[in-house]
């Protein structure tokens, strides 16, 4: 399954250290934390994914405390 999700990130650098982050994680098949657009992009296993969302913003807040990832 893959899903795009809006985000605030601070920097590029930030962003880079993030995706990083993300594809370290087991099941995840690609991630792309997007600076300019402030879109996280996420494709992974369809039976884990929910599990798979938690861990990558989980991820993504410790490189940068202050992101935001809105999931609907």
């Amino acid at each position: 399954m893959k899903k795009k999700y809006k985000c605030e990130v601070d920097c590029a650098n930030c962003a880079a250290k993030m995706t990083d982050a993300v594809l370290k994680i087991d099941g995840v098949k690609h991630a792309n934390v997007n600076f300019m657009m402030q879109k996280f992009t996420l494709e992974a296993d369809d039976d884990r994914f929910e599990e798979i969302l938690g861990l990558s913003v989980k991820a993504m807040q410790k490189v940068d405390s202050d992101c935001v990832v809105y999931i609907q």
